[in-house]
């Protein structure tokens, strides 16, 4: 991305692209490491923008929330904070459309099970676990509480997509997240 008095230019300015050219630019972006992070998160941030516009229709918002998604996993990165940033987003993302745009259990990104599975696959404790050692996180290691707010931020959309969930395994092992995060750091 330009800075200076370029920016304000059409070519340069994301915002007013239309998602065809962003999917490409993201695609070349991924194929030839021709573009930084800052851009294809500006190219994700657009996207969730446009996703969020409620003057446009419904499939367009949820194609533009698949864009923003495409681009988000592809920049997850491989240390545990990057990741956790990156997942926070994917599961904020996916429960927002299924709150606003509704569930489509054909397609796993707007599925609330399969958001619901995501979840519990990036956590690596349970909700006792989590809760014990909250009880004194003061005192724990950094990378004790790291892991535990990590674990607050991948819970943060559970109030919403509980709702969601059919009754099940599933859910009953999410449900106790929603009181656990209130003790976490």
């Amino acid at each position: 991305m330009s800075t200076g008095s370029d920016q304000r230019e059409p070519e340069h300015d994301l915002s007013t692209w239309p998602i065809e050219r962003l999917q490409a630019f993201t695609t070349d972006a991924f194929t030839t490491d021709a573009h930084d992070w800052s851009q294809l998160e500006s190219v994700r941030v657009v996207a969730q923008q446009h996703a969020y516009d409620s003057t446009q229709p419904r499939d367009a918002r949820r194609h533009w929330a698949e864009l923003s998604l495409l681009v988000n996993r592809r920049m997850r990165g491989t240390g545990a904070e990057g990741s956790a940033r990156e997942r926070q987003q994917d599961f904020m993302l996916r429960t927002w459309v299924i709150d606003h745009l509704g569930p489509a259990d054909e397609n796993s990104n707007w599925s609330p099970e399969a958001l619901g599975a995501d979840t519990l696959a990036a956590l690596a404790f349970s909700p006792s676990e989590a809760a014990a050692l909250a009880s004194n996180w003061r005192e724990l290691p950094l990378k004790q509480i790291r892991e535990l707010r990590r674990h607050k931020n991948l819970t943060a959309h559970l109030e919403l997509l509980i709702g969601y969930l059919q009754p099940g395994p599933t859910r009953d092992r999410l449900l106790p997240w929603i009181e656990t995060r209130q003790m976490l750091p």
